[in-house]
């Protein structure tokens, strides 16, 4: 087994490799395409049809945005959590899509990326669904966790043989220390998740925004004491900021 570290559009991309098939651990975006293709067939030198998985850790943009334009053009199979209903369900779900969008393209921007369409379906059509340390079907040194809180439906995957675990959004790197990610929709689920990392502590983390690093006792210790104590969404941020400039107009005028 080979793992190659693509840098792809604003994340990470984890390739699996081995003779005879290839696997993705994550969605990627949809600008991220092109770049998969190219790598596989010219540095790869091998068909772009032998990549046969793709697991979709979550829903956001840069996990899931190119699943569905992989299945499409290679045939692969798509690999998620098994919850039964969209992330982006209903009217509160497409205002949530649509500001994920809009976060993904900040980070862009802020990478100085050049400004290429991320627009991809808000409901993923898996062909297979995982639960709690089932192996991927194909991949069979390949076990699933289930590590929800920055959604509902996180999964990790872990390489049994050399205990390396990518960990998506999990765990992000921010200079040197590891934090939470931002959102963090069920902070009791996720300090459940990062419990359930400590105890196993794998041999080395795959992240989605940081690359592959060890994490030391002080590393963990400080991302437990960093799990927020409510939940951490766009939403209540833009509401703490409202509120807070309400008070200081307040506060102005008497």
């Amino acid at each position: 087994m080979k793992l190659h570290h693509l840098q792809g559009y604003i994340q990470s991309i984890y390739l699996v490799e081995y003779p005879d098939r290839l696997m993705l651990l994550d969605g990627c975006t949809r600008a991220d395409v092109d770049t998969l293709r190219d790598f596989i067939t010219q540095e790869l030198n091998r068909p772009f049809s032998d990549l046969k998985v793709v697991v979709v850790t979550h829903m956001h943009p840069d996990h899931a945005g190119a699943a569905h334009t992989l299945r499409k053009l290679v045939g692969c199979k798509i690999i998620a959590s098994d919850v039964e209903h969209s992330w982006y369900k209903g009217v509160t779900g497409w205002l949530m899509f649509v500001t994920d969008l809009m976060l993904a393209r900040w980070v862009a921007n802020r990478m100085g990326r050049e400004r290429r369409s991320m627009w991809y379906a808000k409901t993923l059509k898996p062909d297979i669904k995982l639960v709690d340390k089932q192996t991927i079907p194909g991949f069979d040194e390949w076990c699933v966790y289930e590590t929800p809180g920055h959604t509902d439906r996180d999964l990790s995957v872990m390489h049994m043989p050399s205990q390396r675990m990518y960990v998506a959004d999990l765990v992000v790197k921010v200079k040197s220390r590891f934090i939470p990610p931002f959102p963090v929709f069920f902070p009791e689920v996720y300090g459940n998740s990062i419990e359930r990392l400590m105890a196993m502590r794998p041999e080395s983390i795959l992240l989605a925004h940081g690359g592959e690093v060890q994490l030391n006792d002080a590393d963990y210790q400080h991302l437990q004491a960093s799990v927020p104590r409510g939940p951490q969404t766009p939403w209540r941020v833009i509401k703490a900021k409202g509120r807070r400039a309400l008070g200081l107009k307040k506060s102005a005028r008497t």
